[in-house]
């Protein structure tokens, strides 16, 4: 088969759906116009632990335009069946308005429905709840040392650590961390006799839609889930929140259709967050910094009714070369919400553990960062004994640090000012595990030339929109104006969840497999067409470019798609394909990063400010290069937060999320925002997948925060062993 010509794929192409969003026709969760629609609230709980004694909602209910109020009392007994497509961690989720046991602060307790938005929220506000309260246990520090959930053992770790010339054993702590999307959670839910339709803020369509149908027991199949846009998520959708469930529960209880938004006070509590830890780490080296040794110990919040987990362990287990590791993964139980993947789930929190400790390493040892990092490089992946798909990350180092300037550093701290300002440098490794999983596509050629490819995918942010069509523009041979590519419904292919950066590898590879399937299904057409110029060529050796099919060794030999079709009285040509992954993969695929940061730390009120950064990535193919510095520069804003600014502060009394607003949980501005660089090698990661690419979103973000706290530690000579690093902890 003769290669396509690429045109879109490798540009700088805007984003397709861009005019829809900045002129407002882009529809979200809430915004979609509904014949009969009312308004839901959601009444919270007030305690963390406890009991509903008593439930008053007369008040409420005889406001005018009140139609019903739910609770536990009077809603119905729902089914909640297994959910095999769910995310389903170790426990019992919560079976919303099912009993009064109240098991963490900000429970949905009930919910008010009206007429107008302004009545529903009234009407909340005058429910009025008493409780058995128990006090919470909502402190991971006094927590106890919770369950052990994952452990890695190679070599012996703890003899290895005896005998080593250089050991370093540190405590570090991050404060949780909420996802914050600009969209708040939000569902409109409606039904048709036994049917749900659900317009819904989600990264996952197919896992809205069983869930949906568990909870209710109806077959999946009667559940549409529509959702073709969402305003950021970061991992925060990608579970069915207690929300989808009300609103659902509310329009088959009041017979209309029902939106429900949650305010952002709500998303503290009604949605996941990335869990607290406190990680201890354990490390052995000689004096030459050759590692020898890593014993690591994280514990992690989870709520009492479930058991969460993250990749937490990989990075510790694969990223240097260390003969000797022990791992020991723990959940403590709390009076909480249960956490969800934010991004970069597990190998961020890791990263800042394990590049802090090996800037530590290397500045007992009177070595270079970078050159304490490529004396431990492996050869092959140390936890499986593969080889890699692609490891270039030595190039990623020498990359970045020419670009940077790295080796202008003075090594010793505190040996650069700016004025008042102290100023440092730090870098640190990041990495992140190429996901990927089955999808499937299918594809229309419309006789008038131009092309519907569709999946029921999503674009939480990405790009998927703009990433598809080009993917599907070059495999059809049309100009990317003549294609359309639709997301963001149940009804459509399955796709995975839009998590792990797996949506370009896995969508991407089947949006590929399709449409080379339905432009071969044109290419035959025409070879086997009697009436065609290409009638007897090689299917072979037949090129479309511009919606123009040819004979590659005669490009005046050929005829366009529209006249293809026109002659055949053929309205359309449609094809479906799919991809999915091997089952067990003869390779370890991770992408990787060099990240770079100058800060500036005043030293007399410790304030510290990122004045650069730069990131160095290899991330296989690049499909869509505007978008991947687009993803880039968002993850390092994002590190940025992890590092200085972002802490959820609960009230351990009552299990109270103290900042549940914009204006007290801190998140980078314009004002913290400075000079942002991507660097991307040029690859192409065939072993991965068709298509050559591995994951972006998670990536990018993995490594920003230690970059960042090793140049605090370069500026002031004060190492910080906590996130987020505060101007307390400097002065």
């Amino acid at each position: 088969m003769s290669p396509q010509p690429q045109a879109a794929v490798g540009a700088p192409l805007s984003r397709v759906e861009g005019r829809l969003k900045v002129t407002g026709q882009a529809k979200y969760a809430v915004e979609h116009d509904l014949p009969g629609v009312v308004h839901a609230v959601v009444v919270d709980s007030g305690v963390a632990h406890g009991r509903i004694t008593r439930l008053d909602t007369r008040a409420a209910e005889a406001q005018p335009g009140v139609l019903k109020v739910i609770s536990h009392r009077n809603a119905p007994k729902l089914p909640y069946r297994d959910n095999p497509m769910g995310i389903n961690f170790p426990g019992r989720k919560l079976h919303v308005f099912q009993d009064d046991r109240i098991l963490f602060f900000g429970q949905p307790v009930a919910v008010v429905v009206a007429t107008t938005l302004e009545a529903a929220q009234h009407a909340a506000s005058l429910v009025e709840v008493a409780y058995d309260a128990v006090k919470p246990s909502t402190d991971l520090a006094a927590g106890g040392q919770g369950t052990e959930i994952q452990t890695y053992a190679r070599g012996d770790a703890d003899s290895a650590l005896d005998s080593a010339p250089v050991r370093l054993e540190r405590t570090y702590r991050l404060a949780r961390n909420h996802h914050n999307p600009m969209e708040p959670h939000a569902t409109t839910a409606r039904w048709d006799g036994d049917k749900l339709t659900l317009w819904d803020k989600t990264q996952w369509v197919m896992g809205t839609q069983y869930e949906a149908a568990s909870v209710f027991g109806i077959p999946p199949e009667s559940v549409r889930v529509i959702s073709p846009f969402v305003g950021g998520a970061f991992g925060s959708a990608l579970r069915t929140w207690p929300h989808v469930t009300i609103a659902a529960l509310a329009a088959r209880q009041v017979g209309r259709p029902v939106r429900l938004a949650l305010s952002r006070r709500q998303m503290y509590f009604g949605t996941g967050f990335r869990p607290a830890y406190e990680y201890t780490l354990r490390l052995g080296a000689d004096r030459r910094g050759r590692l020898t040794a890593m014993v690591h110990e994280p514990r992690l919040e989870t709520s009492n009714h479930e058991t969460f987990w993250e990749a937490t362990l990989p990075l510790g287990q694969m990223l240097y070369a260390v003969p000797h590791v022990r791992q020991s993964l723990r959940a403590v139980p709390l009076d909480v919400n249960t956490p969800l993947w934010m991004r970069g789930p597990g190998y961020s929190s890791a990263s800042f553990v394990i590049e802090s400790a090996m800037d530590e390493l290397a500045h007992e040892l009177g070595m270079d960062p970078i050159e304490l990092r490529l004396r431990n490089e492996p050869g092959e992946d140390p936890s499986t004994q593969q080889p890699f798909s692609t490891r270039r990350l030595r190039e990623c180092f020498l990359v970045g640090a020419r670009e940077f300037g790295w080796d202008r550093r003075n090594p010793r701290p505190r040996s650069r000012r700016d004025g008042d300002w102290l100023i440092g440098t730090g870098m640190a490794t990041g990495c992140y595990d190429t996901a990927r999983s089955a999808a499937q596509a299918h594809a229309r050629l419309d006789a008038d030339g131009s092309a519907v490819v569709q999946s029921a995918t999503h674009d939480s942010g990405p790009g998927t929109y703009t990433s598809m069509t080009q993917l599907a523009a070059d495999a059809l041979g049309l100009a990317v104006r003549h294609v359309a590519f639709r997301l963001g419904d149940s009804t459509m292919p399955p796709a995975p969840m839009q998590g792990s950066s797996q949506t370009m590898a896995s969508v991407g590879s089947a949006v590929q497999d399709t449409c080379d399937k339905l432009r071969q299904k044109a290419v035959k057409l025409a070879v086997e067409d009697e009436r065609s110029p290409l009638h007897g060529v090689d299917a072979d050796d037949v090129v479309v470019q511009g919606g123009r099919l040819y004979a590659k060794g005669d490009p005046m030999r050929g005829e366009t798609y529209r006249q293809l079709l026109a002659r055949n009285d053929l309205t359309h040509l449609e094809a479906g394909g799919s991809w999915t992954p091997e089952e067990q993969s003869r390779y370890s695929m991770y992408g990787y990063s060099a990240v770079f940061a100058e800060v500036a730390v005043d030293a007399t009120l410790g304030l510290v400010r990122v004045r650069r950064m730069l990131s160095v990535l290899d991330a296989g193919r690049i499909i869509s290069p505007k978008l991947a510095d687009s993803q880039a520069l968002g993850g390092m804003v994002g590190g940025i937060g992890m590092a200085l600014l972002e802490h959820t502060v609960t009230d351990h009394r009552d299990g109270r999320i103290v900042n549940a607003n914009l204006a007290d949980y801190l998140v980078p501005v314009n004002a913290d925002i400075p000079d942002l660089k991507a660097i991307y090698l040029e690859g192409d990661d065939r072993k991965a997948d068709p298509i050559g690419v591995k994951g972006l979103g998670e990536l990018v973000k993995v490594g920003v925060a230690p970059a960042i706290a090793n140049a605090v530690f370069h500026a002031t000579g004060r190492r910080v062993h906590h996130l987020p690093i505060t101007a307390e902890a400097l002065l």
